[in-house]
């Protein structure tokens, strides 16, 4: 489990491109037959990536958490963005198709994945944050979701926002959690851009075909900084700072919040006028 502190708006207007690679970047995430983790000091979220090709994997203990397993005083959110696969928690077996959600509370012991065909292995995403109250597992399709279409053809941002974990759907402690998947011919997201101090977030990348990247504004608003973004990649978002993006094709990623307010609209929205 790699470990990565804070750092401060001040820091980051000063950093040179691998700099902000380094802290905010997660390369490597998605790796065959391999769960890896990285544990942020922004809201210690744990971001996580398991593909099960060959083997079932497991959601192993860490020494860093100082518990008896994972989930003792956690909970967890998974998205499935590969082939069919399976989420087994202390006996009960989720089936995951693509784009479905899965979350395990507080006091899940036993958590292991597995995919349903090694020539089209599932890709799951994992993020956990820390809870103080256990809530119920429970699955989620993207047709249960809610699907929602927004943006337009006029400024390259038609997509379809998928919501799991929130206020009205899978309730949980401190996790929102969700998706969205761009048209053809669109390449914005999250434009025009916010804030959220009593949250942070994490983007992951997927759909992003070989040859392209997405390019990832973050920083304060009147210091952004950008990063370059490929397939399976993560960002982490510090809660003072925006998080857009533009591809140089269309591509799809997972939102992933924790922190004090669950209400998935509470955001500050910045005029596009007033980036610099």
């Amino acid at each position: 489990m790699e470990i990565r502190f804070q750092n401060s708006p001040k820091e980051i207007s000063q950093m040179s491109t691998k700099e902000l690679r380094s802290n905010f970047l997660v390369e490597q995430l998605v790796e065959n037959d391999k769960v890896n983790y990285v544990y942020s000091h922004y809201e210690r979220m744990i971001i996580g990536g398991a593909k099960p090709v060959n083997k079932t994997l497991t959601l192993d203990n860490h020494p860093e958490l100082r518990a008896d397993y994972f989930l003792e005083r956690r909970e967890l959110g998974i998205i499935n963005v590969g082939g069919d696969g399976t989420v087994m928690a202390d006996g009960t077996t989720f089936s995951l198709a693509r784009l479905s959600c899965v979350y395990l509370g507080k006091g899940t012991k036993e958590v292991s994945f597995q995919s349903h065909d090694k020539k089209n292995p599932a890709i799951f995403f994992l993020l956990s944050a820390p809870a103080h109250q256990s809530y119920p597992n429970r699955k989620m399709s993207k047709e249960e979701a809610s699907p929602v279409a927004l943006g337009e053809v006029a400024t390259a941002n038609q997509r379809t926002i998928y919501k799991y974990i929130h206020l009205d759907g899978i309730k949980s402690c401190q996790l929102v959690m969700g998706l969205t998947v761009l048209n053809t011919g669109s390449v914005w997201n999250t434009m025009p851009s916010h804030t959220h101090t009593r949250r942070s977030e994490v983007y992951f990348y997927f759909d992003v075909p070989e040859q392209h990247r997405v390019f990832h504004f973050m920083g304060e608003p009147t210091e952004t900084r950008h990063l370059v973004v490929a397939s399976h990649e993560a960002i982490i978002s510090p809660p003072w700072g925006i998080h857009s993006g533009s591809g140089t094709a269309n591509y799809s990623f997972i939102w992933a919040m924790a922190g004090e307010n669950l209400v998935f609209t509470d955001m500050d929205a910045v005029p596009i006028s007033g980036l610099k």
